[in-house]
């Protein structure tokens, strides 16, 4: 799960397996496979940014060394 905050300064945590694209509209939205949209406070780099931390973390965990991109 990776950490987002709502408009209202709400923070949440959501599964990025479910997130389908990241709409820049200008507010950045979450678009999940359900069709659900989140509006949130971060930037989509930054979102992305946690997304890959989130993966990497989830490969060191199954054994397998975390994804290095150069």
């Amino acid at each position: 799960m990776i950490k987002v905050t709502k408009l209202d300064g709400k923070e949440y945590y959501i599964n990025p397996h479910q997130i389908e694209c990241i709409e820049i509209r200008p507010d950045t939205a979450l678009v999940m496979l359900s069709g659900r949209n989140h509006i949130v406070r971060e930037e989509a780099d930054d979102v992305l940014s946690r997304i890959d931390a989130y993966r990497k973390r989830l490969g060191s965990f199954a054994g397998n060394p975390p994804i290095v991109q150069e």
